[in-house]
């Protein structure tokens, strides 16, 4: 249950109806998720953070479906129910497929196991490895 009743399209302030008529434009819908009813307690945070968001999951140099599978891993991590079910239909409608999912939720699991592993032994970065991760030409390796 939230901590503050949802808002309503039919309840709303024109400038919240004006935020909720541009996620239905936008994602060619009609109806309004409940994460939104809920921001909408703060009309200025609605607005804000729809439009972060709408600009960050706009086309870009990663396709959308990039950008939700993304979105899913680090809320799978995260541990946020409600955003790894809305990217997941995200994903899906972006053409996730299930066996997309599956080997999404290995990679994340498999990452989240070796960066406690890294941090546990507090492992130092390479030098090399910090060179290719900016994209510097590695050097050819010492011949002795």
């Amino acid at each position: 249950m939230p901590t503050v009743p949802m808002i309503e399209y039919d309840d709303a302030s024109p400038a919240v109806r004006a935020v909720y008529d541009d996620i239905m434009r936008s994602r060619q819908v009609d109806w309004i998720n409940n994460f939104w009813k809920v921001l909408a307690h703060h009309p200025a945070t609605l607005k804000r953070t729809w439009e972060s968001l709408e600009e960050v999951m706009a086309p870009g140099a990663l396709d959308a479906l990039t950008k939700e599978l993304i979105y899913l891993a680090v809320s799978t991590t995260n541990g946020c129910d409600y955003c790894i079910t809305s990217h997941t239909a995200g994903a899906r409608k972006a053409g996730m497929s299930d066996a997309m999912l599956a080997e999404l939720h290995a990679v994340v699991g498999m990452a989240n196991e070796t960066n406690r592993l890294v941090n546990g032994y507090q492992v130092e970065i390479d030098e090399r490895l910090k060179k290719a991760a900016l994209g510097k030409r590695q050097a050819s390796p010492d011949r002795r």
